[in-house]
């Protein structure tokens, strides 16, 4: 299995693991399955009463869509819509109300946003780095964009979307502008995240996705407006998929600052 699942029963709380190590936890169609179909059965576990997701090994939390998924994945003709396989793998597209931490450990970026912009709040280790390659393989960076303007300031966002792989934001960054709650030591992150899921799941489960709720409903209206551009925007601004692998295999090992 690509997710390994672990549930805590005294404690009500669910240990998700991407588990693709040797990829750098990328998500293949396999894994999008086995995310929503988690969240899903996760929805229904009344023993399940918050959640932690994290990366298998110290290199990558996840650095989103395996590029060979890319390419298994037919596209409509139409400039309106976009069939990404990446929408439904993060808990809110599944009406999950249960608390989300995520335990950022090594590389975050790109798709990894889907999960990260649908998690309740991060914690991160001190190897943690943010960013986003879209603009440098000559794509649009939309969903992302979308879902990290929400945890931060727009300048922030802006900038992490633009300078594509030039530029990676440290943990410590990240704590600063607000994406992350908290930075660990070293190899903690998600002992940390699992002591809070502990400390929520021990309240009346009501009150807590009550308050998951308000908090994502303050977000919801701007989300939804902004998410129904992001197919037509991609369709007009993504390079055609053979420049794409071009500008990816010239720009792979090209070096980046950390700020």
């Amino acid at each position: 299995m690509t997710l390994r699942t672990a549930v805590d029963k005294d404690t009500g709380v669910a240990l998700l693991t991407l588990n693709r190590p040797e990829k750098h936890n990328a998500i293949d169609l396999p894994t999008a399955g086995q995310l929503t179909s988690t969240w899903q059965e996760v929805r229904f576990d009344d023993t399940v009463r918050a959640i932690v997701v994290t990366g298998a090994g110290d290199r990558a939390f996840c650095t989103g869509l395996d590029r060979d998924a890319a390419s298994a994945v037919p596209q409509p003709n139409s400039p309106y819509t976009i069939d990404d396989p990446l929408l439904k793998i993060g808990p809110k597209s599944n009406d999950l109300w249960k608390p989300v931490i995520a335990a950022v450990n090594g590389m975050a970026c790109g798709g990894a946003f889907y999960l990260l912009g649908e998690s309740d709040f991060l914690v991160a280790d001190p190897s943690a780095t943010f960013f986003d390659p879209h603009t440098t393989y000559g794509m649009v960076s939309a969903f992302e964009s979308i879902l990290m303007a929400q945890r931060m300031p727009y300048g922030e966002a802006a900038r992490m979307a633009l300078m594509g792989t030039a530029e990676r934001m440290s943990a410590r960054r990240a704590y600063e502008v607000g994406l992350v709650s908290e930075v660990t030591e070293p190899g903690e992150a998600v002992a940390a995240a699992v002591r809070c899921a502990e400390t929520i799941a021990g309240y009346p489960p009501e009150a807590v996705q009550g308050t998951v709720r308000a908090c994502w409903a303050a977000r919801e209206a701007a989300r939804a407006h902004a998410l129904a551009y992001a197919p037509h925007l991609i369709s007009l601004g993504n390079q055609p998929s053979e420049e794409q692998g071009e500008l990816f295999a010239a720009r792979r090992r090209s070096g980046f600052r950390t700020r």
